[in-house]
């Protein structure tokens, strides 16, 4: 008995469906003889229908008159159908809008997979096609064969619009001026298949729309479950529509994107089939060909695709092309997932919605409830809050970075260091040459400023590090949409700290020091330089990192008046740039010489302005003294004298290094001589005046 009673009725409803069939083909030549054809062994009737298919032999003609054999024949295949749920054939043809003839018809094509006595019936049969090649020629079916052989033809099931031929159903083999009624026919080897009980994903299909098949349910905090049952609501309030409306997911986060869509499919028992901007057909056959198999398997099986469009601003006119073709299609559940509506996407996009990562106060309590069973509850609190008021998670994300970290050794660090870490290589931002990563290595004992400058140096770092406690914990972000980030002007001289500053607190923070390549980010085409510069902030906000902007007065100089074209759009940068440093929300540190070549609106919207003084006679000889590490030999130093040279932190560095040269060169410890041998070249290089009597 066979393990599955469907496929085993399923398996009796082709075998009366066949012997039908076969009487209503020899009713077509009466001429034939009609002497019984040896039955299969049971072994072929097995092989192809199952265990229990029937005793009668499949190509014996019963002893009845034809109409009265045909009508026996015709309740016996009504009386197989009645089960439940019906026959492949059955559903195909109620899901895919098949009239009785075209079912018929389908059934005619498909039988020459089943039965090969059915080309030899079709061999003589009026209208049949022969096959080509052959010693002894058999027949092919023909529209022309299956409007002699069934009831109620219909001649509109030749049309291209109608399923047989739309939903590629069947093939046919046109030649040359050969009559379309007269064309051989042949069943689509996924519909043989399924008509047969086995039903499972085009190859043609597959290999393009891969299955998603990620086990457990997906990981959704409840704003973004929230989104999901939004969707769900709009499809079934669009139930009755003639299109499903494409969901188009927007969002800096893919993660996210897909587990909103994964929750909708499950509620909706659709199996998700993800495809890349890559995988799709570029020409516009090929892309038809995949949208009109696709919408066959999304009625044939419960699926929906998803259209991973994360890369659509990067990717070349045709791509985008035909992803608008392939939206134009009725292709059923559908998801597109993107970083921001295309411009001009109204009703014809469909259905957008925002699909964010949890919020702070979510990911929050993710942190706690990984933390909280290895660490104390003091200690678990005081890290999650940390944790997620600097860097932005998904779910999926924030359990897998505490599992690497508890799987680390101690020997790496405390586990709350350990997961910072982790969290930072994994938010880390690939901004391809736009930005360069910095290595903190400076702390506070190696700056040299004053104690006004050191003082909001401080309050900056501690600003970072607290602001999960002021915005969440104290309320202030649901009073604040905007502002939530620090910036902060570093004001002064070449070489009096700045840079090093910025590296100080990254190094205090623990965090990443982006330095922006400002000849990367300014493109001279328009549009570029905004993507480059959301590309720069939307990678550091994540990731908690610090922007550092050298140079600053370069890309955040004041507005112009309008002259020509090229003066607004220099405009709209400076706009753009004032409104994306409002919404930022880690840590900006522009750094300049030239603070009054500022536009004053980023003045407003700077948090702290630190002014970094040209250093004095105490900072200096301090620098001097920290300028040579201890690893360095060097011989007596005059401190108080190499101080008294008016130069700045930068000036002092590069002497400090330049002496070491000469000393090695020479082989020698670094001595007084050469450090002045070196100022005088610095000083000369600044064009600075030099008293040679300070030098004897």
């Amino acid at each position: 008995m066979s393990a599955d009673p469907w496929l085993e009725a399923n398996n009796l409803y082709l075998a009366a469906s066949l012997r039908w069939l076969r009487l209503r083909l020899r009713r077509l030549n009466p001429g034939r003889k009609a002497t019984p054809s040896p039955a299969p062994s049971s072994g072929q009737r097995r092989s192809w229908f199952g265990r229990g298919a029937g005793t009668e032999p499949l190509l014996a003609l019963p002893p009845q008159d034809p109409a009265d054999a045909i009508r026996h024949a015709a309740e016996e295949r009504t009386a197989a159908a009645a089960m439940d749920p019906p026959p492949a054939l059955m559903l195909l043809a109620g899901r895919l809008g098949l009239t009785d003839f075209e079912r018929d018809t389908l059934l005619l094509c498909a039988a020459m997979q089943f039965d090969p006595g059915i080309a030899e019936l079709l061999t003589e049969a009026p209208g049949a096609a022969a096959r080509p090649g052959q010693p002894q020629p058999l027949g092919f079916p023909t529209f022309a064969v299956a409007m002699q052989a069934f009831d109620e033809p219909s001649w509109d099931a030749q049309s291209p619009y109608r399923p047989l031929r739309h939903a590629r159903l069947i093939e046919i083999s046109h030649a040359g001026a050969m009559p379309l009624t007269a064309s051989p026919l042949r069943a689509d080897e996924r519909i043989v298949n399924y008509i047969k009980g086995l039903n499972a994903v085009d190859e043609r299909v597959g290999s393009l729309a891969t299955a998603l098949n990620d086990p457990g349910a997906p990981q959704l905090s409840k704003s973004q479950s929230a989104v999901a049952d939004a969707v769900l609501k709009r499809l079934r309030t669009s139930a009755g529509e003639a299109a499903v409306p494409a969901i188009q997911l927007l969002g800096a986060d893919p993660v996210s994107k897909l587990a909103v869509a994964r929750q909708v499919g499950d509620a909706l028992n659709r199996r998700l089939h993800r495809i890349g901007l890559d995988a799709l057909p570029a020409g516009k056959a090929e892309l038809e060909e995949f949208a009109r198999l696709w919408q066959r398997e999304a009625v044939l099986l419960p699926l929906a695709l998803y259209v991973d469009a994360e890369t659509i601003d990067q990717a070349p006119a045709e791509t985008s092309a035909a992803l608008q073709r392939l939206l134009g299609r009725n292709l059923g559940l559908l998801f597109v997932a993107r970083r921001d509506l295309p411009e001009g996407g109204g009703r014809s996009a469909g259905y957008a919605v925002e699909v964010a990562r949890p919020t702070v106060s979510e990911q929050c309590e993710a942190w706690l409830g990984v933390l909280s069973p290895v660490l104390a509850a003091d200690e678990a609190a005081r890290t999650a809050g940390l944790l997620a008021g600097q860097f932005d998670l998904n779910l999926p994300d924030i359990a897998y970075a505490a599992r690497l970290a508890q799987s680390e050794e101690e020997t790496a660090g405390t586990l709350r260091d350990r997961v910072w870490d982790t969290c930072r290589a994994l938010t880390r931002p690939r901004l391809d040459g736009l930005a360069e990563r910095l290595e903190p290595k400076a702390d506070w004992d190696d700056l040299v400023v004053g104690d006004e400058a050191a003082g909001l140096l401080r309050q900056i770092a501690g600003q970072v590090r607290d602001r999960y406690q002021v915005y969440e914990a104290w309320g202030y972000a649901r009073q604040m949409s905007r502002g939530l980030g620090i910036s902060a002007l570093f004001a002064g001289e070449s070489g009096t700290g700045k840079t090093m500053a910025a590296e100080v607190i990254a190094n205090e923070l623990r965090l990443d020091l982006l330095r922006i390549d400002l000849s990367a980010v300014v493109s001279k085409y328009i549009g570029e330089t905004e993507k480059n510069l959301r590309r720069l902030f939307d990678g550091a906000e994540r990731g908690g990192a610090i922007l550092l902007f050298d140079e600053a007065d370069a890309l955040f100089g004041k507005r112009s008046e309008v002259k020509d074209s090229h003066d607004r759009y220099a405009n709209f940068e400076i706009n753009y740039l004032l409104q994306r440093m409002e919404a930022f929300s880690g840590l900006a540190i522009l750094a300049t010489n030239m603070k009054t070549a500022l536009d004053h609106a980023f003045m407003r919207r700077l948090r702290f302005v630190v002014s970094f003084a040209f250093p004095g006679l105490p900072e200096r000889k301090r620098i001097w003294q920290q300028a040579l590490p201890e690893e360095v030999p060097k011989d007596t130093i005059d401190y108080d004298r190499l101080a008294r040279f008016s130069l700045t932190g930068g000036n002092i560095h590069s002497i400090a290094v330049n002496a070491a040269f000469l000393a090695a060169r020479a082989g020698d410890k670094v001595t007084m001589p050469m450090l002045l041998a070196a100022t005088r070249t610095e000083l000369r290089k600044l064009e600075k005046p030099v008293n040679e009597a300070e030098f004897r």
